[in-house]
C-alpha cells in the first residue's frame, strides 16, 4: 500500500517539470490539481506565469485536465478563463475522476501524468490508475483547510515509514 504513495517525480513547482522528457515518454496529457499545485488555495485566478506555461504546454501538444476536490464555484471561476477543462468536486483519490479525465483527453493511461501537492490524493489517485505521478511541493501551506492539514499529517507519517522502510535498512 505504502508503494502507492511514492511519486514517480518530485519538483519544487509545475515550472520545474521537463515537459521535453514526459513528451519523450510518451505522455501526450497532464491532469493537474488547482490548489496549491498551480496556484495557492486562496488565489482566484491564474498568474501571469501559470498561463504562459498552460500555454507553453498546449503549444507543445500537451491536453490538460483541471482535476480537484474543490467546488465548482471554486474550480470553474479558475479554469473557464484559462480555456481549460476541468472537474470539480472529484473526490480523489477515487478512480473515477481521473477515468473521467482520461475519457475527456481520449487518452490511455500510458500517456498521462498527474501532478498534485498531495500524496493521498494526488499521486495515490495517479498511481492506483497507473498514471506518471509527479508531486510538486505546496505553493502556500497556510492557507490549508481543515481536512488538507490532517492530510499532511497522514503523509508526514507516511514519509517517516517509507523513509524507514528503504532497501538495505535491517
Amino acid at each position: 500500500m505504502l508503494n502507492k504513495l511514492i511519486p514517480r517525480q518530485q519538483v519544487e513547482s509545475v515550472y520545474e517539470i521537463v515537459l521535453a522528457d514526459l513528451w519523450k515518454n510518451g505522455v501526450r496529457g497532464i491532469i493537474t490539481d488547482l490548489d496549491n499545485t498551480l496556484v495557492g488555495a486562496k488565489i482566484p485566478l491564474a498568474t501571469p506565469e501559470l498561463v504562459e506555461w498552460l500555454d507553453y504546454l498546449r503549444s507543445l501538444g500537451f491536453q490538460v485536465v483541471i482535476v480537484s476536490n474543490n467546488d465548482e464555484t471554486r474550480v470553474g471561476r479558475f479554469a473557464k478563463p484559462l480555456n481549460v477543462p476541468y472537474i470539480c468536486s472529484a473526490r480523489k483519490p477515487s478512480r473515477s475522476p481521473f477515468r473521467r479525465a482520461l475519457d475527456m483527453m481520449k487518452l490511455t493511461p500510458e500517456q498521462t501524468a498527474v501532478i498534485g501537492d498531495q500524496l493521498l490524493t494526488d499521486v495515490l489517485g495517479g498511481n492506483r490508475m497507473g498514471l506518471y505521478t509527479i508531486l510538486v511541493q505546496p505553493i502556500a501551506r497556510g492557507e490549508e483547510g481543515f481536512f488538507t492539514r490532517i492530510n499532511r499529517q497522514i503523509e508526514k507519517a507516511a514519509r517517516l515509514i517509507m523513509k524507514d522502510n528503504k532497501p538495505g535498512k535491517p
